[in-house]
């Protein structure tokens, strides 16, 4: 366990509330990332002369290999150390921050976005690891509660950002606001963090786990690109999606098997586990499904700038963060399978209404409500995960959520870039109306399984 020595003494540590905060804002930074650059990406798509798949990439090279790696991650975490992590991968997210900003062509863009994600991987499993073990009880729940309410509504903040950056400066400034941020929060952290203590003896890391999952999610990731151009039912994309189940398989094979295994294989077992891996993948595709959707139709169908298009996400970020607020408050009393459902049908709810009634305002409306349901989702799956872990599970479990939210985000990209593919590179609605429709879909199934799924009711409290 990274952070055992917290747990020793009773007296919890004085400066965690402060800790938190810091960590939020770095964690904040990882997460704006996948959303501040989607309204920046009709610009990127004119000034470097990205294609569809490109355009998808910039967003998914990211966060496969911030998922992919998460695990690995969150391994080295418990290896290492937490603060030591936590600090490296926040200097190679800043670094890398700055490459892409520079990016000239669509290679070296989607190679500085690889980089961001290889940066963001070790920070953000080490950082909830962190919050995990800095505190105990109810003050734990509160905690999640406050880093799940940044993953929402940061996500929200994020596109109102990037209409403001990519309006004003332009969108290169997206990646080098990150940079004097970045270099700030590394000076505050590395004097406030408490040490931490690594595993003795230091096992050793389970590179061919990382390379098998992480290969895995592309080839899963790439299949749903290529069936936008190559269609649903193909060979391409069948044997792209056998290749990946196939290596999924190996993965946990090899994780039986392995001397120093990337991840505990039985953790996936318990039933909280599982059940907030599930919610926190639905949550995190749904809610970039709702921003690459909505950012591609008030751009691209009505022609509105980058700043205006951010505004009208306003709502958005506000409802998102309003749900993940109230259902912390709430969580305690209610137990996480009626919210977990009931959030999942709002998120069906407000992505139908831009079926129905595809303008401006019902767009904005029904984006709202589903990012008040996805807000609210981020805090069940958090807590739902992460609230009963055993102090020494911290950092792989932090990792598993963290991983099940990045591949989301990748699935949720490359699905409704797929569906609306005739959107994006055309005049006509018809792949708007079919993104809304399949997103409203996959919420209205996905609360038929959470409420199958979820733990019955039971305080979170530990």
């Amino acid at each position: 366990m990274t952070t055992h020595d917290m747990h020793e003494t009773t007296a919890p540590y004085p400066l965690r509330w402060r800790t938190l905060g810091f960590l939020g804002v770095a964690q904040l930074m990882l997460i704006l990332d996948v959303t501040v650059v989607a309204i920046a990406l009709p610009h990127m798509e004119a000034d470097l002369g990205l294609s569809r798949a490109a355009v998808t990439w910039t967003v998914s090279a990211y966060t496969l290999t911030f998922g992919g790696l998460m695990l690995l991650g969150g391994r080295i975490a418990d290896l290492v150390g937490a603060k030591q992590v936590v600090l490296t991968g926040l200097l190679i997210f800043t670094g890398a921050s700055l490459l892409t900003g520079l990016a000239g062509s669509a290679d070296m863009l989607v190679g500085g976005r690889i980089a961001q994600g290889f940066g963001a991987a070790l920070l953000s499993p080490a950082a909830l690891s962190l919050v995990v073990n800095l505190f105990d009880g109810d003050e734990r729940n509160k905690a999640l509660g406050v880093w799940a309410a940044l993953g929402g509504g940061g996500a929200a903040l994020g596109v109102i950002l990037g209409g403001l950056i990519t309006g004003g400066p332009g969108w290169p400034w997206v990646f080098f606001i990150n940079v004097p941020i970045g270099l700030l929060i590394v000076l505050a952290l590395a004097v406030m963090l408490p040490a931490t203590a690594g595993m003795r003896p230091r096992p050793r890391l389970d590179v061919p786990g990382a390379l098998l999952v992480t290969g895995s999610s592309a080839a899963l990731i790439y299949a749903l690109i290529q069936a936008g151009d190559h269609g649903w039912l193909t060979t391409v994309t069948g044997g792209l999606v056998l290749l990946a189940l196939i290596g999924y398989a190996a993965f946990t094979a090899w994780q039986k098997r392995a001397r120093s295994p990337l991840m505990d294989v039985t953790l996936l077992a318990r039933r909280p586990v599982t059940t907030g891996a599930f919610l926190i993948l639905m949550a995190t595709a749904l809610m970039v499904a709702v921003f690459f959707l909505g950012t591609f139709y008030f751009q691209h169908a009505r022609g509105y700038g980058a700043l205006r298009t951010g505004l009208l996400f306003l709502p958005v970020a506000v409802a998102t963060m309003l749900g993940a607020n109230l259902t912390g408050r709430i969580i305690a009393r209610f137990g996480a399978r009626p919210l977990a459902v009931a959030a999942l049908l709002i998120t069906a709810a407000g992505m139908t209404v831009p079926v129905l009634m595809m303008q401006p305002i019902a767009v904005t409306v029904g984006i709202a409500v589903a990012g008040a349901g996805t807000g609210a989702l981020f805090v069940i799956a958090s807590a739902t995960a992460l609230g009963q872990v055993a102090p020494h599970e911290a950092g792989i479990a932090s990792g598993i959520v963290s991983t099940f939210h990045e591949f989301g985000a990748s699935i949720g990209a490359a699905v409704v870039s797929s569906v609306a593919a005739a959107s994006l590179v055309g005049a006509s609605l018809d792949g708007f109306h079919d993104g809304f429709l399949v997103a409203a879909l996959a919420a209205a199934g996905a609360a038929v399984v959470a409420g199958l799924l979820t733990p019955a009711a039971r305080r979170t409290a530990s």
